[in-house]
């Protein structure tokens, strides 16, 4: 059981949390569409996508999988389920393995594997 909320483990071997919108009114979902954050998350994602070296995207939702590239790249992986919201969990997110899948595709091509766990 975590005690923090704390990603920095996380951030520290490589991993980039991104949202399509980046801020909302408290339980007010969607609340700052439409308000420039998708701009943004676009650009940054537009940048990922052309690294030329291996990395894993985690397209979570239907929001994040419409930002898959058509032309995807042999080097990178796209993982695509439901959102882990409570209301959408158990839609395909619970028990997908995208964190085991995420680790096995970075070791065969000679990268470090993830430590998903939190303290």
């Amino acid at each position: 059981m975590r005690t923090s909320g704390d990603l920095t483990p996380w951030a520290r071997q490589g991993v980039f949390l991104l949202n399509r919108i980046l801020t909302v009114r408290e339980n007010q979902p969607l609340s700052h569409q439409n308000k420039g954050w998708e701009i943004f998350t676009s650009h940054i994602l537009a940048e990922l996508y052309a690294v030329n070296r291996p990395l894993v995207f985690m397209l979570w939702g239907k929001q994040a999988q419409s930002l898959m590239p058509e032309v995807k790249r042999a080097d990178h992986l796209f993982l695509c389920t439901s959102h882990p919201s409570p209301l959408a969990v158990y839609r395909g997110f619970h028990g997908c393995g995208h964190f085991e899948l995420a680790n096995k595709f970075l070791q065969e091509h000679g990268l470090t594997a993830i430590d998903w766990r939190l303290p």
